[in-house]
């Protein structure tokens, strides 16, 4: 809050405003630069207006009294912003002075209206090269920004803390030194050659070929200028959850699932369980399905049913020509024979009642 308060009071209201949480789409400089683009473009489209009638002195009269006029500005305002842009319309509603003032009274001491609202008036955006509440400068070296190899956390904006982004390959404060797996070739001249990749298990080297590491990234070891994977399988490294297995890569490692027939393994596929799971039979070497449905006298107990097998279980469904109905199979009858025969059993249900109960 100090900070927005040591500000001009309309630059503090518009800033605060679309800081607010919960209302913020896109960055305040962003909406700014994005409403004064299409302010321009609406500048050069009206710019040429024609008012018709062939009589030159009277229309370059007309166009004079339009160029300044509130009705050429109206016509820009109303196209200045998206009709679903929520926070350039926003801008737009509480800056209504600010533009009618640059319109009528600034244009011709501050042609730029980007500048003279973004960066001056309102304090939403800073000039290019500079960063943050106060606009500091961004840090520069040889080549510009960052050493034209990245670029200033928040350049061109009042955000940011104007470190630098190195490009890849690059670091350190101005972007100047080569990052790990990169290395820079001896230049014959004065020019710095751009950073080059090592091979990708260096971290640090003098070439790309996998012979010139000095140093090796995680995951290997350095062996005569060489670096060697390190197999975190065959060590003490790896750390995999139950049901999984340690699968080497080169620099590291993978956990992947065991097959649905083991519980716990030490490897790909049935062969390499160490416990068969439920509904699996070591069978030679592999643990292999039991297939319920051959194995067992009557695998499904449910009148007219069929035994389907499958991995590691089996299910129990209606046989050809029966659907099921109330957890019984019945046939799968026409809809008139279904009428009758639900009729008949009715009967015979009652029947059995009534001869019950005598």
């Amino acid at each position: 809050d100090g900070m927005c308060w040591s500000w001009p009071l309309v630059s503090v209201l518009v800033l605060c405003s679309l800081l607010s949480v919960g209302t913020v789409r896109t960055a305040p400089c962003q909406t700014c630069r994005r409403l004064t683009d299409r302010f321009i473009k609406g500048l050069e489209q009206t710019a040429n207006k024609n008012f018709g009638g062939g009589n030159t002195a009277w229309e370059e009269e007309k166009l004079a009294k339009y160029a300044r006029s509130e009705t050429r500005l109206l016509e820009i305002v109303e196209a200045a912003c998206d009709k679903t842009d929520f926070d350039c319309n926003r801008l737009l509603e509480q800056i209504e002075d600010q533009v009618e003032t640059w319109w009528f009274h600034r244009q011709q001491e501050a042609p730029d209206l980007f500048d003279w609202l973004c960066i001056e008036e309102l304090r939403l955006c800073c000039p290019p090269g500079h960063y943050g509440p106060e606009c500091a400068e961004c840090p520069s070296g040889p080549g510009g920004v960052c050493g034209g190899l990245g670029r200033c956390e928040g350049e061109g904006t009042r955000l940011g803390d104007g470190d630098c982004v190195c490009d890849p390959g690059y670091s350190g404060v101005l972007c100047q030194d080569c990052a790990d797996g990169y290395y820079r070739e001896k230049s014959s001249n004065h020019t710095q050659p751009p950073c080059s990749a090592c091979h990708h298990s260096c971290k640090k080297c003098t070439s790309p070929q996998d012979n010139k590491c000095l140093d090796c990234k995680p995951g290997w070891i350095l062996h005569s200028n060489k670096c060697v994977d390190v197999d975190e399988c065959g060590t003490e490294l790896a750390r995999c959850p139950s049901n999984t297995y340690c699968f080497n890569t080169d620099g590291s490692y993978e956990c992947r699932g065991c097959d649905q027939a083991c519980v716990g393994c030490m490897g790909s596929g049935p062969a390499r369980c160490k416990k068969c799971a439920r509904g699996f039979r070591l069978t030679g070497a592999k643990c292999l399905d039991i297939d319920e449905c051959s194995e067992r006298a009557i695998a499904c107990p449910g009148l007219n049913e069929a035994c389907i097998n499958e991995e590691g279980s089996f299910r129990c469904e209606c046989a050809e020509g029966f659907i099921r109905r109330d957890s019984i199979c019945v046939e799968n009858l026409p809809p008139s024979e279904t009428k009758i025969f639900s009729m008949y059993t009715k009967g015979l249900f009652l029947s059995n009642i009534a001869h019950k109960s005598v």
